[in-house]
Formats: C-alpha cells, structure tokens, sequence
C-alpha cells in the first residue's frame, strides 16, 4: 500500500484524478505494469477502483440494492452471480448486517466503506482512495483502516491523506507531496531511521518558545499537564547539554520535508 501525504492543496487529489484518467496531465507519463495510462485509458479502467473524497449516492436505495445495481452497469449480467459478489464486498467491508438499510442514512465512515465495497464489484488490480479518513470520527477511521488494510493484501493502493498516523498504520511505501511535487519518497521505517541521532527534544516554559524558535529548528511544540513546553529539535549534532535525544517518528519526517521546502525569507 503506497501513501501520498501532504497537506491541504498539496495536489494530491489533482495526482490522484490524472492517475484514474479522470484528468490529464500538462506532461509526463504514466505506467501501471504494462498499461500505459495516457495512451490507453481504457486499459487502466477495467483494472482500476477509485474512491473519490466525496461522492453521491441515491437517495431511497439500499446498499444491497444499489450494489446490484452498480454491478450491472459493470457487466455482471447474471443475477446469481451479482448476489454472489455483492454479498462477498458487504462481508469484505462489513456492511452486511446493514445492507437493507438506505446508503443515504448511513454515518460517514459506513458510506467510506460503501465506497470500498462499491469498486471491489470489478475485482480491480490499482484502487485509488482519496482522503478518505477526512472527517471521520476515532471509531470509523479505524474501522475504515481495517477494511482497507484488507482490501490491499490482494491488489496495489495509492491512498492519498494529510493524517501522517495513516500512513504510519497502513502504508508500506509512501511520498510527502507539496506544491505538485514530491519532496521524499521512502517507506517509512526508512526515511525514520535516516533521522537517527538528528532529534532532539527538550521541556520548557511556554514563555520562552519564541527564543528558542529563532535559536533551534523546532519541529513540533507540545503542552505538558503543567502547561510547560515539550519541543522536539532538529539539528545533526547535540543542540545543547540540556537537550536529550529521541527516536524519530514520521511526524518528524513530514514536519522537516515540509519546513526545508518554504520558501527563504529574503533578509
């Protein structure tokens, strides 16, 4: 499963868009096995699941029957064998208790998972998933998590977010993307442990945050139950003898991809 991270208007969903042939690109190329995407749409298509950020639904139909019908329009014309499959995605994603319930009344996270059970009808090879965790709720991201952690032991998962835990729960490969561009690519085990011996971390009083911002290059700040400061610093040697060093976690890869892509003030 390979994660796409970065943050609102980063261009992950305008990457995620050109890679499902919904939009084309100003130049490049784009491969998936032997397909060549730009040149045969059509090829990648019948492979292909795509999970938009947001989608409609009918408003009065059942997600079994919705899912019947959606599997005709795919071409399984034989009612036995449309049974079958809808049956098999509404166990994969665990909607089958309420199949005979209206798609349009389900919660957000059911829907994410209405939208899985949905593109799983093709059997598909690529699945395309696009911020999908937004706006869930603690439960249904991770019930969502699990069905997608499901859904990728059998076929390829670009699954684009800004959440870094995502990534950290799911993806064994993954890019940060800003500006339309990707700023590191790596799986996550490596790109923590090429920040070994480079994070520093430190407890302070809130009031002095602003002189160690312009002293350090402070990745994070978070609030202690004393309403003291812990900072974590990145720097390649020892900052100072009051600095203490910690194991880098993804938060850190991301915050420093980040911050080395800003723009230089000009002095």
């Amino acid at each position: 499963m390979f994660g796409l991270l970065g943050p609102n208007g980063a261009g992950k969903s305008s990457l995620m868009r050109t890679i499902a042939t919904l939009q084309s690109p100003d130049s490049g190329s784009i491969m998936f096995g032997d397909i060549n995407v730009l040149e045969d749409k059509m090829a990648l298509r019948k492979v292909l699941g795509y999970l938009p950020q947001s989608f409609g639904v009918y408003p009065k139909m059942s997600a079994e029957a919705l899912l019947d019908y959606f599997a005709t329009l795919k071409g399984i014309s034989s009612k036995t064998d449309r049974q079958a499959i809808v049956k098999e995605v509404l166990d994969i994603t665990n909607l089958y208790d309420m199949r005979k319930k209206h798609v349009a009344g389900y919660s957000g996270g059911m829907k994410q998972r209405f939208g899985i059970a949905q593109l799983l009808l093709n059997n598909p090879k690529l699945i395309i998933v696009d911020e999908p965790t937004a706006g869930l709720d603690p439960a249904e991201r991770h019930r969502f998590l699990n069905v997608l952690r499901e859904v990728g032991t059998n076929c390829t998962v670009i699954f684009s977010t800004h959440i870094v835990e995502d990534v950290k729960e799911l993806c064994n490969d993954m890019a940060i993307l800003n500006g339309g561009r990707i700023l590191k690519q790596a799986t996550p085990s490596q790109a923590r442990q090429e920040l070994q011996g480079r994070i520093w971390t430190k407890i302070i009083d809130r009031d002095d945050l602003e002189a160690h911002e312009s002293q350090f290059n402070i990745l994070s700040s978070n609030y202690n139950e004393d309403n003291s400061l812990n900072i974590r610093v990145f720097n390649d040697a020892q900052p100072s003898d009051d600095f203490k060093s910690v194991e880098p976690q993804l938060d850190d890869v991301y915050f420093i991809a980040l911050k080395q892509d800003e723009p230089v003030s000009a002095v």
